[in-house]
């Protein structure tokens, strides 16, 4: 039997999604920018999949942009509202998602000076560094919600009124983008009292398919686009839409609000579980814990990560070292890294993701495992030396 713990990097599609998108392979294929009846049709699909996330966003449907996924919106989100001279300041975070990390590190380089706020060890940027990074010239302020790695949850509403406050005070106008990739669909978003001007989700985490992603951009915020080319998302994302992803998006969106309350109490009690059961390792550390439920980072001392997830593969249980899109370098996590984990910490860390369709008895059996493959991974390194 198999036990998928990696939801923060995928989630299996929805069978609702798979039945709103099925349609559209065999009947309803027509490209959207085209003008007879069948393109009409295929429009019509993606107004509908723009209403519904704008409803479940509570913001205007002209604010929703579709894109191919989180790291194409977080790159449209920086680049797109940066002024082309070339000059001020960009405030992220050292933890940031290597879509926004690496993004502003190119940007650094090219002209534009780069600020990173220190994180503390709970996972949250340290007290008075936004306010004391904040000057005449900066241009955006990035910052991500729920932390892909750790879980952490950055309090964003009180980020988005101290960026207002100064902007209100200097006559600045600082745009404040949330990379909401971990968040969106699974705890509460608040838009518009944290003054969020661009904020990127993404299908796949949510039970839709990948390719598929959005930007919320606030009205009266310019984009300019990446690519040159049609007339599409407002001339802002041309090429033809990816009618079945967003679609997909769309169903997966109205599916995670609808179910955001249930889902989350049932996340809480399987996280509460599984690290009451884990706790029985003595050499178990729990890495930033107290953030989204959906996350849990936990290091197996004695026991390097990857070993422990392959050996875990092996019988059938999934989870991930870190960021899927990092994870396969050799270098440790620059995430962990930044919330100051010792070397043996780091080295041992794995993320273990939850998402629905995950029971009680399949944790039971994943910690059991997980245990078990400790004790004897230790027992193997020891016997070598």
């Amino acid at each position: 039997m198999e036990i998928y713990l990696d939801h923060a990097a995928t989630t299996p599609v929805a069978p609702e999604v798979v039945s709103a998108i099925e349609k559209l392979m065999h009947e309803d294929f027509g490209n959207p920018s085209s003008m007879h009846k069948k393109g009409v049709i295929a429009e019509k699909y993606i107004k509908e999949a723009r209403k519904k996330i704008s409803k479940a966003l509570q913001v205007n449907e002209k604010e929703i942009l579709f894109t191919s996924g989180g790291t194409e919106s977080n790159n449209l989100a920086i680049k797109g509202s940066l002024p082309r001279k070339l000059r001020g300041r960009i405030i992220t975070t050292r933890f940031e998602h290597p879509s926004v990390k690496s993004t502003v590190e190119v940007l650094g380089k090219n002209g534009y000076e780069v600020i990173f706020l220190p994180i503390d060890k709970d996972g949250q940027v340290r007290d008075g560094a936004l306010d004391a990074a904040l000057t005449p010239d900066t241009l955006l302020v990035s910052i991500m919600h729920v932390n892909n790695e750790i879980g952490s949850i950055q309090p964003i509403e009180a980020y988005g009124k101290t960026i207002h406050a100064y902007n209100q005070t200097h006559g600045t106008k600082i745009l404040f983008h949330v990379d909401a990739i971990q968040s969106f669909g699974k705890i509460q978003i608040p838009i518009q009292s944290a003054h969020i001007d661009l904020l990127s989700f993404s299908g796949h985490k949510i039970g839709g398919i990948k390719g598929s992603g959005g930007l919320f951009v606030r009205s009266g915020v310019h984009l300019a686009p990446l690519m040159d080319g049609g007339q599409q998302e407002l001339g802002i994302r041309p090429g033809t839409e990816n009618i079945f992803g967003i679609v997909a998006l769309g169903r997966a969106t109205e599916l995670a609000f609808e179910q955001m309350k249930s889902h989350f109490d049932d996340m809480v009690a399987l996280n509460i579980h599984l690290k009451s059961l884990l706790e029985k390792d003595e050499r178990i550390h729990f890495n930033c814990p107290g953030g989204s439920p959906y996350i849990m980072n936990v290091s197996f001392a004695g026991v390097k990560g990857e070993v422990m997830l392959h050996s875990l593969e092996m019988e059938g249980i999934y989870v991930s070292t870190g960021s899927a899109c990092s994870s396969k370098k050799k270098n440790y996590s620059h995430v962990l890294e930044a919330i100051g984990l010792s070397d043996e910490h780091m080295d041992s860390a794995i993320r273990i993701s939850f998402g629905s369709g995950i029971t009680t008895q399949n944790i039971n059996e994943a910690a059991e495992k997980m245990l078990s493959t400790a004790a004897s991974l230790r027992k193997i390194m020891k016997n070598r030396r």
